[in-house]
C-alpha cells in the first residue's frame, strides 16, 4: 500500500491516517496495491468541528480526476484545528469495496406498526411522527446493502433542545454488547487462549463459580455461556448512576455491595435449555480478563473494535470524559433525560458498549464476510458459522438467529436505561441494518424503522405486520379485562382511559393503547395480543399474552386486583 504525504507533521498525524486505513482495510474498501492520499487543511473558523462532522466536497483537495471516498479526522488539540482528509480510491470492483452512496428512496415515511387493522387504510407513518409518539429525541441508522454501508444518518437531537444527532453520535448498545463479546471470544479460541468446551472453572483465576449438584452431568462452558444455555441466572442489569460507587466484576458475580444485582449462580443443568442470562456474559468477561491479564476494554479494542474498523466504539465504563460530548443523552419513557445523562455499566460484556449504527454495520459485514471465507476475515469460516447457526433454540454463539434461505438472519436487540437499539443482518444477501435511539420508547420504534427499511430495500424477510379485526370497546369489554395482573414477577395493568378506550401499562412505567378484537385485545405498537381463557366470564381471571413477531411463546397472567 502506498501513502502520499503533503505537509506531514509527524507521529500524531501518522496514527490518525493509519486508523482510517485500518477501518478501510477491515471493511474491504482497501486492497493490496491501492493508493491512499491524505491532505491537511487549516480550518480557522469557529464551527466546532467534531470527528466525522465535516461536510465538504470529497474532491476539493484531491488530485484532478481522482475518484475517491473520504473521511475527515479532527485533531482538536491542535491550535488551528487541522483537518485531515484521507482519500480512499473507489476503483476496486469487489462487492465489499466501500461504503456506497445510497440511491434508494427514503424509508422515513414508510414506518409500519407491528399490527395493522383489517380493512382500514394503509398504516404508514413518518419517522418524525413516530419519534414524537414514543418520546424519542434522537435516532441513528445505518443500512447494509451488498455488504456495503449504503446509508448512515442521524435524526433528531442528542438531547431535547440539543444538538443534532450525527452518524458518529455515540449510543449505548446495551445487550448488543453480547455478540461483540462473543466474536472476541472466538478470536481468543482461535489463538488457543480459551476453549469453547472446557469447564470455565479451569480458566477462572480471580473468582470461582460455586459448585452445584446441577453441574454433576455437564459443566458450564463458554459455548453454553455465549448461547444462553449455561443455566445461569440474572437476565439483565440496571446500571449505576454516574458518580456512584461501582462494583468490581467479582462483586457483581457474588452480588456483594455495591453491586445492585443478585449473585450469579447456576439455576438449571448446563445445556438443558435456553435461558437468557446477562450474568453468563459477566462470567465470560472475567474469564477473558483472567486469560489475557488485560482490562476488558483493551481486550475488546484489540480483538474486535480496531480490526473491524469500529473507530467510534468503546467498552470503557464509565465513558471517558473525552467522549462525553459525542454521546447522546438517554431519555426515560416519560421523555425526561436520565438523571446524570446515562447509567454506567461495569457489566461490560453484557451491556457496556458505546457505539454507532455505522460501527455495528461494520461488525455485521465482518461476520458475513468471515462466513464467506474472505481472505482478510476476522475469524475462520467455521467460527463464523457458529455465530450464524443455532446452538440451542434460536440462539447461536452471541446472536439470535432466525429464518431460512435468503431470509436467514442473525441479530440482537438492546435496552439500557434510556436507550433502545436493534441490529439485524442477512448473510445470504449481505443486507441488514442497525438502529439506535436515545430513549426507552425507542425499543418499539426501532422495529418500525426496520420494517420500513425491509420494504425499501426489498428484504426477503419482509417483516410483515400482523392483521387484526377491530371492534368497538364496549363497557362489557372494559369490565372483562380492566384490572391488575401478575406475570411472573411483573405487574401489568389494563385500565379504561378518558375517551372510553383501554390502555396497558407495565409496572406503571410504560403505557400503550389497546384495541379490541373478537378474540380479545391487541396493541398495534408492540404487537402484543391479550386473550382470556374464561371466554364467557364477566371478569377475566387469567390472561394469555403473546407477541405476534417473536418466538417467545405464550404467557399467562393471573388477576391480582379488580
Amino acid at each position: 500500500m502506498k501513502l502520499e504525504w503533503e505537509n506531514p507533521i509527524g507521529s500524531v498525524k501518522d496514527r490518525m491516517v493509519r486508523a482510517v486505513i485500518s477501518r478501510a482495510e477491515a471493511d474491504g474498501r482497501l486492497k493490496p496495491g491501492d493508493t491512499v492520499v491524505d491532505y491537511w487543511t487549516d480550518q480557522l473558523n469557529n464551527q466546532g468541528f467534531t470527528h466525522g462532522g465535516i461536510e465538504s466536497s470529497p474532491n476539493r483537495y484531491a488530485p484532478e480526476g481522482l475518484a475517491t471516498e473520504w473521511e475527515h479526522v479532527t485533531m482538536k488539540s491542535w491550535p488551528a484545528r487541522l483537518i485531515l482528509t484521507v482519500m480512499i480510491p473507489v476503483t476496486v470492483s469487489s462487492p465489499h469495496a466501500k461504503d456506497a452512496v445510497d440511491t434508494k428512496p427514503g424509508f422515513e415515511n414508510l414506518l409500519r406498526r407491528a399490527i395493522v387493522v383489517k380493512d382500514e387504510p394503509a398504516d404508514r407513518h413518518s419517522l418524525s411522527a413516530r419519534m414524537a409518539h414514543y418520546k424519542v429525541p434522537g435516532l441513528s441508522v445505518a443500512i447494509i446493502e451488498g455488504c456495503k454501508v449504503v446509508e448512515a444518518r442521524g435524526f433528531g437531537e442528542v438531547e431535547v433542545d440539543g444538538v443534532a444527532v450525527q452518524p458518529d453520535t455515540l449510543f449505548q448498545a446495551a445487550s448488543i454488547s453480547k455478540p461483540v463479546t462473543a466474536l472476541a471470544v472466538l478470536r481468543l479460541v482461535e489463538q488457543d487462549k480459551l476453549s469453547l468446551d472446557a469447564d470455565v472453572r479451569t480458566g477462572l483465576k480471580t473468582w470461582m463459580l460455586p459448585d452445584s449438584p446441577l453441574l454433576k452431568e455437564h459443566p458450564v462452558t463458554l459455548r453454553t455461556l455465549l448461547s444462553h444455555s449455561a443455566g445461569l441466572n440474572v437476565h439483565g442489569f440496571g446500571g449505576y448512576p454516574v458518580g456512584a460507587a461501582l462494583p468490581t466484576t467479582s462483586q457483581i458475580l457474588d452480588g456483594f455491595s455495591p453491586a445492585n444485582s443478585e449473585p450469579i449462580r447456576v439455576q438449571s443443568p448446563p445445556g438443558s435449555r435456553s435461558s437468557y442470562s446477562g450474568g453468563g456474559y459477566v462470567v465470560t468477561q472475567l474469564l477473558m480478563t483472567d486469560s489475557t491479564a488485560k482490562p476488558f476494554p483493551e481486550v475488546m479494542r484489540n480483538l474486535v473494535l480496531a480490526p473491524v474498523g469500529m473507530a467510534d466504539s468503546t467498552f470503557e465504563q464509565p465513558l471517558p470524559v473525552r467522549l462525553t460530548a459525542s454521546a447522546a443523552t438517554g431519555h426515560l419513557f416519560s421523555g425526561k433525560p436520565v438523571p446524570g445523562k446515562w447509567h454506567v455499566y461495569p457489566e461490560m460484556a453484557a451491556a457496556g458498549l458505546w457505539t454507532t449504527p455505522r460501527d455495528l454495520a461494520r461488525l455485521a459485514i465482518a461476520v458475513m464476510r468471515a462466513s464467506q471465507a474472505a481472505p482478510d476475515a476476522i475469524v475462520s469460516k467455521s467460527a463464523a458459522a457458529s455465530m450464524l447457526n443455532a446452538q440451542i433454540a434460536d440462539r447461536s454463539l452471541g446472536w439470535e438467529v432466525d429464518g431460512e434461505g435468503k431470509a436467514r438472519s442473525f441479530g440482537h436487540g438492546g435496552a439500557n436505561e434510556g436507550y433502545g437499539a436493534v441490529m439485524i443482518a442477512y448473510p445470504e444477501t449481505c443486507q441488514g441494518a442497525a438502529v439506535m435511539t436515545n430513549a426507552d420508547g425507542g425499543r418499539l420504534l426501532v422495529n418500525e424503522v426496520l420494517r420500513a427499511i425491509a420494504d425499501t430495500y426489498h428484504w426477503a424477510d419482509a417483516m410483515p405486520s400482523a392483521e387484526q379485526e377491530r371492534i368497538g370497546v364496549t363497557p362489557a369489554i372494559i369490565t372483562r379485562f380492566a384490572g391488575a395482573y401478575r406475570l411472573k414477577d411483573v405487574t401489568l395493568e389494563i385500565a379504561a382511559d378518558k375517551v372510553g378506550g383501554l390502555t396497558l401499562s407495565w409496572e406503571g412505567l410504560t403505557s400503550e393503547p389497546l384495541l379490541a378484537s373478537p378474540n380479545g385485545l391487541f396493541a398495534p405498537d408492540s404487537g402484543l395480543v391479550v386473550e382470556t381463557k374464561e371466554a364467557a366470564a364477566a371478569s377475566a381471571q387469567t390472561l394469555t399474552l403473546y407477541y405476534v413477531e417473536t418466538n417467545t411463546g405464550k404467557y399467562e397472567a393471573a388477576r391480582i386486583a379488580p
